[in-house]
């Protein structure tokens, strides 16, 4: 017998994974944690996404999984302005508060990735092939890269699908200009694009450059 609760469902997809997670002792994991969820939830309420808009948050020990509903309060173009560039601003000011002595081992740094896509559930939570794209791309070696190599504390990368629905359009004061096709990764048998985009919120950040 089928354990599906119902058929497919469409959701935008926010993923978030730590820098270095598996360097920090879980003393200071204990305190990394705390603060990615404080964090996010202070950027989705700046961005006007609550409790909701989302399924509940799903924890993945160094990140976090938000699916968020398709409701026309929360357009997919909310999530890359204005939560990003909140979530960055936010990042810079808890990593420039802390002590020149603790940044090494405290700070934070992300990887996000936006994509959208229809998703399956059963009593477990939420599966299928767009989820597992989403994920390929956020843990793809040119993201990991891209965020080595900047001193930005955020790099996102977004699908295809979101680059082209979205980011092309510039709605909401997007810039595509800032985003650069970098990333290719094979799910399912398809090759799935994605692109990058470093938010330049201070004076400080690095912006992306193409190879």
């Amino acid at each position: 017998m089928s354990s599906l609760l119902r058929g497919p469902h469409h959701r935008t997809i926010l993923a978030l994974d730590l820098e270095r997670s598996t360097a920090r002792t879980n003393v200071v994991k204990i305190e990394l944690r705390y603060q990615l969820y404080h964090l996010l939830q202070e950027a989705l309420q700046v961005a006007e996404i609550d409790e909701k808009h989302c399924e509940p948050i799903a924890d993945r020990g160094d990140g976090v999984l938000l699916l968020i509903h398709p409701v026309d309060e929360v357009p997919k173009s909310r999530l890359l302005t204005p939560l990003i560039p909140t979530l960055s601003r936010l990042l810079t000011e808890h990593n420039a508060a802390l002590p020149e002595e603790q940044r090494a081992e405290r700070e934070l740094r992300m990887r996000v990735v936006v994509h959208a896509g229809d998703l399956l559930r059963d009593a477990h939570g939420s599966f299928g092939l767009e989820l597992d794209a989403a994920i390929r791309l956020l843990d793809a070696d040119a993201v990991r890269r891209c965020l080595r190599e900047t001193s930005a504390p955020l790099v996102v990368v977004v699908s295809q699908m979101i680059y082209e629905s979205i980011v092309i359009h510039g709605y909401d004061g997007i810039q595509p200009d800032s985003y650069r096709r970098g990333v290719e990764v094979r799910v399912g048998g398809l090759t799935r694009h994605g692109y990058l985009h470093v938010p330049s919120c201070t004076a400080s950040t690095t912006p992306f450059t193409a190879a």
